[in-house]
């Protein structure tokens, strides 16, 4: 493991093992956090594949119900009954933040009812597809706002498995590297020191008992 560039002196010593503690609350603050996302996450995919079976479900009927009005009335004219009416605002959009995301709310706007075209040239089952169309409205937009928030949780889940990995695997390590190879040069300084003081001690007690005689 490399280790950071710093001065083998004990304020170095000191600074590194407060950037040491520092690191290790951060990767807890960090690891609580993605087990939270992990949770909110599994939670919301599940209920999503029900959401999105229901959803389908209702779309491939009314699906079905646009192609026998189709096959009664023709391409041409059931295009231009399905651009009759005049267009209008459908959602508006908000956020909101979910375990520090922001996602996306919609807000569907009230539908207009179907109409504007001839009655006497489409068949019934148009009004039929139209009407059921309008009922999945809501849940496909529900749906929509359920999937960019699981996008979006998943892209902040990969941020913070990512910054616990660097904090777990780089940086604790380096600094505990660090701290531990200053501590052993400190310490062979410190025992090199009193190698020296002990021989100048020596020497000074021989000269003394020399001159004693």
């Amino acid at each position: 493991m490399p280790q950071i560039r710093a001065n083998p002196n004990r304020m170095e010593l000191l600074k590194l093992r407060r950037r040491g503690a520092v690191a290790r609350r951060g990767h807890k603050l960090l690891k609580d956090k993605l087990d939270e996302l992990m949770k909110e996450f599994q939670g919301r995919i599940g209920a999503n594949r029900r959401l999105r079976a229901e959803v389908e479900r209702d779309l491939l009927a009314a699906y079905a119900q646009f192609a026998m009005a189709r096959a009664e009335a023709g391409q041409g004219s059931l295009e231009t009954a399905l651009m009759a009416g005049e267009p209008g605002p459908l959602l508006s959009v908000d956020e909101r933040s979910l375990m520090s995301v922001s996602v996306p709310v919609f807000t569907l706007d009230d539908l207009p009812e179907p109409g504007g075209y001839s009655l006497a040239t489409t068949p019934a089952v148009l009004d039929a597809g139209l009407s059921r169309l309008a009922e999945v409205a809501p849940r496909l937009l529900e749906l929509a706002e359920r999937e960019k928030a699981i996008e979006l949780l998943a892209a902040e889940i990969e941020r913070t498995r990512r910054r616990v990995n660097a904090l777990e695997y780089v940086l604790i390590p380096s600094i505990d590297e660090t701290v531990r190879s200053i501590t052993m040069k400190l310490d062979e300084a410190e025992r090199s020191n009193l190698t020296r003081l002990m021989k100048v001690k020596d020497m000074i007690a021989r000269q003394e008992t020399a001159e004693g005689l």
